[in-house]
């Protein structure tokens, strides 16, 4: 079983001065969880290298046992500092792609023409897409074989509009997750602010937010077997 995971390159929170990129939990709970099965992980990016870390998902009060263990691990640290450039992978040799969250996707993955093509690709192909918290704004732009937007008449979640509020990034972020998805037909549903949720329909899971992205893996993990 290989998967093969995306990650952003893009650490500027908008014009805030602040810095963002990647949720560690969203990659360090399923990456853990998909490796102790066995699965080969492939890490890549736009850039390449290093993939900025979201400062705020290293404060202490957004650690789990997931971030803990990734903290102590120098093998990962630093199979992460070096992702491969995302221009150079295609959906060959692997069973899934996953996009851990944070808020870099919404500016770079969200309309990277090469994350696009591999989405597609892999949809082409029979292969899973699966996705948490912000990082369903990969599907902004991608479509199926006809021209429709991938997510058409497809059951689907990400971050919400009220969770965006809560963390006060709602007039920040270029879009919001919940509302590109319902205009690109995507039949959207959600649970609680901060609940643990996720949804499957076909190739593509998705899940609701950081506390998701462990059952996105589970959900994964399932349909590798």
């Amino acid at each position: 079983m290989k998967v093969l995971f995306v990650l952003t390159s893009h650490d500027q929170l908008g014009d805030t001065g602040e810095k963002t990129g990647f949720w560690i939990e969203e990659f360090a709970a399923p990456y853990y969880l998909l490796k102790d099965k066995g699965v080969s992980i492939t890490l890549a990016s736009p850039k390449g290298g290093q993939p900025p870390i979201d400062p705020s998902s290293d404060k202490p009060d957004a650690q789990t046992s997931a971030t803990e263990r990734f903290h102590k691990d120098e093998e990962t640290k630093e199979a992460l500092s070096k992702t491969v450039k995302l221009a150079s992978v295609n959906q060959e040799g692997y069973d899934a792609v996953f996009y851990p969250g944070g808020h870099g996707p919404l500016w770079d993955l969200a309309e990277d023409k090469d994350s696009i093509a591999l989405i597609e690709d892999f949809i082409k192909n029979d292969k899973i897409v699966a996705a948490v918290c912000h990082a369903p704004a990969i599907f902004k732009n991608t479509k199926n074989v006809d021209g429709t937007p991938l997510v058409n008449g497809k059951k689907v979640t990400g971050f919400t509009n009220s969770e965006e509020e809560a963390v006060q990034l709602t007039s920040i972020v270029p879009f919001l997750v919940e509302d590109m998805l319902k205009a690109n037909g995507g039949i959207y549903s959600k649970a609680g602010d901060w609940a643990s949720y996720a949804v499957e329909d076909g190739l593509l899971i998705t899940g609701q937010n950081p506390a998701s992205s462990e059952l996105v893996a589970e959900y994964l993990l399932k349909r590798l077997k």
